[in-house]
């Protein structure tokens, strides 16, 4: 198993397990490997090929790794991102839950099922009615209308016209594209577009959403207004999904948990505060480097013990208020402010534990 950890302050738990929802993962990874080349199924199963780099690998063996020895679950309802840079195999790596791509060893369990045991009937059959996945290039038909377009999945699977256009409408109208159902794709703008990938993606009602980079060839404010977008659609829908992108900002804004990949490796797996607050390697550390902790750490990662001379009372936050949020407050008073959880104080943050995330100190 790689040396991967999930760190919160105080915490390690076992790698790949959710510590934000509790009950069995909708979707369990264990051990996965992809290994691309000759003879590549060897490559797992041997310690002294598995010890070597990329790069090494591919002078001795012709191989490549793509992707490394990775676990980890999806909580139902959960927004898990998958980030790296450019070749860390997050692509590949979304490809091969669904067995786009076929892995070369390891477990891919959805819902108690080892989906690399299933067969091509089975794969079709959850790939119609329990998979969705947003591309980074649409992949709209330009010859389709969008309520079509929209409705293509349905039809995939089978459902009548009036079926197909009942819930096309219901979804148009979720994802806020009213009134263009007869466009063709062509006659509007990207992020009107890849609302139609959305669109298309919730229309057969998945129990598992996979975004590839959906939005990174889009416009800054177009991005950011389809990163909103998603975050309504799950607060609404509550779907579980798994999104991969290259974008640290796009990672912290959107997932209940990140993983961070390196050259097809796991390096660290976490809340986005977990990240900032305990990178896991020097890494991970570069990588976080330009946030600004105030806006990503919560007050239990500077909140110091409870003392004698603390005060008895005064203002209250909670543990789990970001830093940016509670300032105002911290500052505005003369005295620390007082942490609490479940009725109890569990630590105090006054000025001096403020001014250090602002200050850059800490």
């Amino acid at each position: 198993m790689a040396a991967v950890t999930e760190n919160s302050q105080d915490l390690t738990v076992t790698p790949g397990e959710s510590t934000t929802t509790a009950g069995k993962p909708l979707i369990s990874v264990r051990d996965l490997w992809m290994v691309f080349g000759p003879k590549a199924a060897t490559v797992p199963n041997n310690e002294e090929l598995c010890a070597l780099s990329r790069r090494e690998l591919m002078e001795r063996t012709g191989n490549t790794i793509a992707v490394r020895d990775i676990s980890f679950d999806v909580a139902p309802g959960e927004v898990f991102v998958v980030m790296g840079l450019s070749g860390s195999g997050k692509s590949t790596l979304v490809r091969c839950l669904t067995r786009l791509i076929e892995p070369t060893a390891g477990s891919v369990v959805f819902e108690g099922e080892n989906l690399l045991e299933a067969d091509a009937k089975r794969l079709r059959e959850l790939r119609r009615h329990k998979f969705s996945m947003v591309f980074q290039n649409f992949g709209l038909l330009p010859h389709r209308r969008v309520v079509d377009n929209v409705a293509y999945g349905l039809e995939v699977r089978g459902a009548g016209r009036a079926e197909r256009r009942e819930r096309a409408a219901e979804v148009i109208e979720l994802v806020g594209l009213a009134g263009y159902e007869n466009s063709y794709p062509d006659e509007l703008s990207g992020g009107m577009q890849q609302r139609v990938g959305l669109a298309r993606a919730l229309a057969v009602e998945p129990d598992l959403m996979l975004f590839d980079e959906p939005f990174s060839a889009l416009d800054p404010l177009i991005r950011r207004d389809m990163q909103n977008e998603v975050i309504r659609l799950h607060r609404e829908l509550g779907k579980t999904m798994v999104f991969i992108t290259h974008d640290l900002s796009e990672a912290l804004k959107l997932g209940d948990r990140i993983l961070i990949m390196r050259d097809g490796k796991p390096v660290q797996i976490g809340t986005g505060d977990e990240l900032v607050g305990a990178p896991a390697d020097d890494y991970v550390r570069d990588f976080v480097s330009d946030v600004p902790k105030g806006d990503v750490l919560t007050l239990r990662w500077i909140m110091r013990p409870v003392t004698d001379a603390d005060p008895a009372d005064g203002p209250e936050v909670s543990p789990d208020t970001v830093i940016r949020d509670a300032t105002r407050l911290v500052l505005s008073n003369h005295q620390p402010v007082r942490v609490v959880e479940n009725g109890a104080v569990v630590g105090i943050v006054g000025h001096e534990e403020i001014l250090a995330i602002v200050a850059g100190v800490r």
